[in-house]
């Protein structure tokens, strides 16, 4: 990992991390050291998932916070902060700094010798500005250190330093123009999927970084950008255009190439059905009663279904209206057809797989989304929640070696941002 520095002050920033060398049976990532300046959702994200691996994630905020804190309601915490924000943010230490005074880069710094991961998505030369840019100064400072920089454009190019808003990204990206109806508006996808594909992608930049440093020694930039992760979800429409010319079009619930594969109105609700090959479709077919379906001759190939697809749907509309949607799922599941009632969040998060995977956790400390990587030798760490701004700022302060009347005196002169 990092070296161990400690200054003429007695600062020691490898021993901010306190817990890191005894956090066994935590995780995979137990000892790796990730620093948290990030704010919003694509570096918090990431941040998380390495904490629930078994990293030792100390996260950073200035004295107005991640405004995602206030992105409510609801809020948990007795109004300290909102699901949102505590839904991206479990499992971290918290300190507050106020990274425009000079007292609190200092404590940055000694935050950055200690750390083998940093994870930051200011506006573009921020950290430069600070005197922390990481072409320049860390990485000959810190050769082990591995920078992962989010942002939305870049920071060069045309669009280089502007900012990234998902739904902008969205927009911008192409993703909006091929999600919602045929006769309706361009729809943002319901969640905020560039910056978790992004956090996804981040996740993997730095593991693979810290593959290779285990090689060669030295750490290096994981370089990310939103508009890097939504051209990359645009599969299959930009293959489709690469190889035809034909600019994808909104289709709605239906798939652009292949037939069945849409949502169907079922007796008690909506209902999703793929019969993505022949066999599939043909068992699907006799489980509606319309087993003449598989060879008639509009419905034989997908190339077929698709172009008679109008027709197509109307009739398994029909058959698949009387249904209930449990009683179908059955049926259809037994004879190797995919295809699920569409759940609303609550119905998801309590179906018994759902909790069988460990996918939704109600313990005496933590109730949400649980882990959903999991190892087979190694275990992960058990989600505890997110905790208030700059609650854990004394503790990593003093473990670092700083005195607690020094820490009362940066706390007075307002180097930890509080009110």
């Amino acid at each position: 990992m990092s070296v161990t520095t400690t200054d003429e002050t007695g600062v020691d920033g490898r021993a901010a991390w306190r817990a890191a060398d005894t956090a066994t049976a935590n995780g995979v990532l137990s000892g790796l050291r990730v620093l948290d300046l990030s704010r919003v959702l694509a570096g918090p994200y990431t941040a998380q998932m390495l904490a629930d691996q078994g990293a030792e994630v100390i996260k950073v905020e200035g004295p107005g916070g991640d405004e995602t804190r206030g992105w409510g309601p609801p809020f948990v915490d007795e109004g300290a902060s909102s699901a949102y924000y505590a839904s991206l943010n479990h499992s971290k230490d918290n300190i507050g700094l106020d990274l425009r005074t000079d007292e609190g880069r200092d404590i940055l710094a000694h935050l950055l010798a200690g750390a083998d991961v940093v994870i930051e998505n200011f506006k573009a030369g921020t950290m430069a500005r600070w005197g922390f840019d990481f072409e320049t100064v860390l990485a000959q400072r810190h050769p082990r250190l591995i920078y992962c920089r989010i942002t939305g454009f870049g920071v060069d190019g045309p669009m280089g330093g502007l900012p990234g808003y998902d739904a902008v990204l969205q927009s911008f990206g192409g993703l909006m123009s091929i999600n919602g109806y045929p006769d309706g508006n361009p729809l943002r996808v319901g969640v905020p999927i560039v910056d978790i594909v992004t956090a996804n992608f981040a996740v993997n930049g730095i593991l693979l970084a810290l593959l290779e440093r285990e090689r060669s020694g030295r750490g290096q930039l994981v370089d990310l950008a939103l508009l890097d992760s939504v051209i990359s979800l645009l599969h299959p429409h930009a293959a489709n255009w690469v190889a035809s010319g034909n600019v994808p079009q909104r289709t709605g619930d239906f798939h652009p190439t292949v037939v069945p594969y849409q949502v169907f109105r079922a007796a008690d609700g909506d209902f999703f059905v793929s019969a993505a090959n022949n066999r599939q479709f043909r068992s699907l077919a006799e489980t509606l009663g319309v087993p003449e379906l598989a060879d008639d001759p509009r419905f034989t190939t997908n190339g077929q279904r698709y172009a008679h697809r109008e027709e197509l749907v109307a009739i398994l509309a029909e058959r698949i209206a009387p249904w209930s949607r449990k009683e179908l799922a059955l049926r259809l599941e037994q004879v190797g057809v995919a295809a699920a009632p569409v759940n609303t969040v609550d119905e998801a998060l309590q179906a018994p797989q759902t909790r069988h995977r460990g996918l939704f956790l109600e313990t005496k400390d933590y109730r949400g989304v649980g882990v959903p990587v999991k190892l087979s030798r190694s275990p992960h760490r058990t989600p505890r929640p997110a905790v208030p701004r700059g609650a854990d700022t004394a503790g990593v302060l003093s473990a670092m070696g700083y005195s607690a009347e020094r820490i009362a005196a940066l706390r007075a002169a307002g180097i930890f941002g509080d009110p």
